[in-house]
């Protein structure tokens, strides 16, 4: 690389006639040909060929991939030497920001920064990477995806410290906004978050909804009237109100507030709040989504509230606002930002430490209470559903309206991982129907497809209803609608038998999740998935059987043919009847599939009357 790079150096300086001599330029020269003499650069990511190999084409680097790495210093940390969050929400937006601004090919601002969690604190002296890249771009917004982690120079050792999505928008010149080109995934990695970007955008549009409803239906707060006795800590001393003037440094390169400044200074003041509670300094665990609502400018004076708005046993959240005013203050404040931070204090050994209780003003301080609550509920039911990888969710989670949007967003982005799975291998194939396999560590998964003469959005109306699949799947008994959630997403409670000759029959409850595409070239997906409800225990006539991933994706290929397919990730109780079909003992699977075609070829008229009469 230092060989390149001189090279590139000492040809500028000949076109910019300088004299050079002439056995270094020679040199430089040739390397750059290809010589024998000088080394060969190896370029990033570039593996190293065994003697006699072949060369194997690697995948080209995303180009909206960026990456930074910054050396932890004394003026970054905090009174522990540990890297300031405010610093670091800083870097993450810069680098995020870059990212974007390299696919939209113009200015971007930040919308929005989803739930960020912080896995470990980081010292000075370590160094900290970020890597951002462009995960799909919709119209004329897009999602970055961030990882973070730290690396200890001394030891070598890399750890994580936090994974985070943000929402850019592009501008214009004038400040309209910016219709985007599409981004088109290229590896495994890329293809799914490609993938489930839809599914968190949905989460994000509909998450002040799901707070609404779970206090629409929760009961009275009753621990309220015991939380306001001689050891609470009235809720107005946490107050903190602090004013920034908006300077050119604080700006970005389109003279609005840096996105990531007003996250440091949001930061600062949520964490002076928490201070005052627990007078102790705290660590900051968990930031609920930022949300920008509109720009600052360079001489702006900012206004930062926070104040803490709950406690629990060993957390509290912190409510911070910002708002913007002119020159002259009596003006009304436009709202810039809002975002809740929980925050721990840590005890010697680094164990969470006990808190004080708050005691909510009258009014508003009460309504933040009980806020507070309901989205420590929320954040447990998104980490638990929506942030552990999908071999660690439990099959059969129990489902409420707390956590029907998260468990949603669990079903459909498990089908969309297992679909953008790369290696997948023919199994069989038998006229149009084809069977596929795919071999992991843990599970043993399948996809059966073919296509039909029928249009994709008819076999998605017709597939979608479990309460038909007995007219084609003869392993489906019956199948009951137990609840309508909304127009997308329904529980059954479904029966079935998996070998004929079997007298006991199996029992299901399972979620249905249904999407129409989000935009061309994405598939209609029907996502089946296990949950509990305590309205269906186990009984005593069933066994009762849980899926963890399957469903349907169908993908037009012209306005009346559609590629249909299956996909089912094996559970131990279906393994043998999988094996038995891979390995050609039985055509029982494709026997259903084709029975599926004739299904919807046949009520394919039936559909389009209806329509037509509706």
């Amino acid at each position: 690389r230092a060989t390149l790079l001189l090279s590139r150096c000492l040809l500028k300086m000949v076109k910019g006639n300088i004299i050079v001599p002439e056995e270094i330029l020679n040199f430089c020269c040739n390397g750059l040909q290809g010589s024998t003499s000088p080394p060969r650069v190896q370029e990033p990511g570039e593996r190293e060929e065994a003697p006699g190999a072949m060369a194997s084409p690697l995948p080209a680097r995303n180009p909206t991939e960026v990456q930074m790495s910054q050396l932890v210093l004394p003026c970054h940390t905090n009174h522990r030497n540990e890297l300031s969050t405010g610093q670091l929400l800083k870097w993450i937006d810069t680098a995020a920001c870059l990212s974007a601004e390299r696919h939209a090919g113009c200015p971007c601002v930040t919308a929005s920064m989803d739930d960020i969690y912080f896995e470990h604190t980081i010292s000075v002296g370590q160094v900290v990477n970020i890597k951002a890249k462009v995960n799909r771009a919709f119209n004329s917004s897009m999602e970055v995806g961030i990882q973070v982690s730290y690396e200890d120079l001394c030891s070598g050792k890399h750890c994580s410290i936090c994974k985070a999505y943000a929402t850019f928008v592009a501008q214009g010149s004038s400040g309209s906004k910016v219709r985007l080109k599409p981004l088109i995934p290229q590896t495994e990695e890329e293809k799914i978050e490609y993938s489930i970007a839809a599914e968190r955008r949905r989460m994000r549009l509909v998450h002040k909804d799901t707070l609404k409803d779970l206090l629409t239906r929760s009961p009275p707060d009753t621990e309220l009237e015991t939380r306001d006795g001689s050891g609470a800590v009235p809720a107005e001393k946490t107050r903190v109100e602090s004013v920034e003037l908006v300077l050119p440094p604080h700006a970005n390169h389109q003279g609005n507030t840096f996105g990531g400044q007003i996250m440091a200074w949001m930061e600062n003041v949520a964490t002076i709040a928490a201070s005052r509670l627990c007078h102790a300094h705290p660590t900051l665990r968990a930031i609920e989504m930022f949300h920008f609502r509109g720009p600052s400018q360079v001489g702006d004076r900012l206004v930062l509230k926070a104040i803490v708005n709950n406690s629990f046993k060993n957390s509290m959240e912190v409510g911070v606002s910002a708002e913007a005013y002119g020159q002259e203050m009596s003006v009304s404040p436009r709202h810039i930002n809002s975002a809740f931070m929980t925050f721990e204090v840590l005890d010697q050994e680094g164990r969470p430490r006990s808190l004080p209780m708050v005691a909510p003003e009258p009014g508003d301080g009460e309504r933040r209470y009980r806020e507070a609550s309901a989205r420590k509920k929320i954040r447990l039911d998104r980490k638990y559903v929506v942030s552990c990888k999908q071999t660690e969710v439990p099959l059969s989670v129990p489902w409420d309206q707390s956590n029907k949007v998260y468990l949603s967003y669990n079903n459909v982005s498990a089908l969309k991982t297992l679909v953008a799975k790369a290696n997948w291998a023919l199994a069989r194939e038998k006229e149009k129907v084809r069977m596929y396999t795919l071999e992991e560590d843990k599970f043993l998964s399948f996809r059966i497809e073919m296509s039909v003469c029928i249009a994709a959005s008819q076999a998605f109306s017709l597939l979608s209803n479990l309460w038909r699949r007995h007219e084609w799947d003869s392993h489906y008994v019956s199948a009951e609608l137990v609840q309508k959630v909304d127009d997308d997403d329904m529980i059954y409670h479904v029966v079935s038998r998996m070998h004929r000759q079997e007298s006991k029959l199996q029992d299901f409850v399972i979620l249905a999740s249904r999407r129409k595409p989000c935009s061309k070239g994405d598939p209609y997906v029907v996502a089946f998935r296990s949950v509990t409800l305590p309205t269906h225990p186990p009984r005593a006539e069933y066994t009762r059987g849980e899926t963890l991933c399957s469903g349907f994706c169908i993908w037009p290929e012209s306005e009346e043919m559609s590629k249909v397919a299956y996909y089912n990730q094996a559970m131990p109780g279906y393994l043998n009847y999988v094996t038995t079909n891979v390995a050609g003992l039985s055509s029982d699977i494709c026997a259903t599939f084709e029975a599926c075609e004739k299904f919807l070829l046949k009520n394919k008229e039936d559909l389009i009357s209806r329509l037509q009469d509706f």
